[in-house]
């Protein structure tokens, strides 16, 4: 191996030691890395490890606040519509031909694998559990009232609550239902 310069210890002339890092630097050190990383951790986890439903959950909530106030400004109808079987969702407006509908559809969101869609209930017509179901948002600034109901791998389920002519959706972590 290479050669060592061994310094003679301060005061103690028999006595050589190696250069190097006192117990008390290394602790404050460890400490040091310790609460960095008891800031970053959080923050790291929260992008990396984010539950699936919750960010359909902002998704969905983003998307009916802006086609409230898209259908609003631009005075036309606009539809959130969603394939419950395949668990898709897609926007459309009057303002469409058959071509650009398509293509929306094509172009739709798909939830994660983990993820189902359960159905789409209405306070008058009932539960959609199958095939399409559209929420209308019209240029009075309102919509229809329905309750999306989403389920992940685990059972955990999860309602999401559009009101009529609130822009703010209620979500509930459990499996709610219209009264009746």
């Amino acid at each position: 191996m290479g050669d060592r310069i061994i310094a003679p210890a301060a005061g103690h002339p028999g006595i050589r030691t190696i250069g190097g890092f006192t117990l008390l630097e290394l602790m404050v050190v460890i400490a040091l890395i310790g609460i960095m990383l008891s800031f970053s951790m959080p923050r790291f986890q929260s992008s990396l490890l984010a539950d699936d439903s919750k960010k359909v959950s902002r998704w969905l909530i983003i998307k009916v606040r802006l086609l409230k106030n898209s259908a609003l400004k631009a005075k036309t109808r606009h539809t959130l519509h969603a394939d419950v079987d395949s668990g898709a969702f897609w926007i459309t407006d009057a303002t469409m031909d058959e071509d650009a509908r398509a293509t929306a559809s094509q172009d739709a969101y798909t939830l994660p694998d983990n993820l189902e869609l359960l159905d789409i209930e209405y306070p008058d017509t009932g539960k959609i559990s199958s095939g399409e179901a559209v929420i209308r948002f019209y240029p009075g600034g309102y919509s229809d009232k329905a309750i999306i109901h989403l389920a992940d791998d685990d059972d955990n389920r999860t309602s999401l609550l559009i009101e009529t002519f609130l822009s703010k959706v209620r979500v509930y972590q459990e499996y709610v239902e219209f009264d009746g």
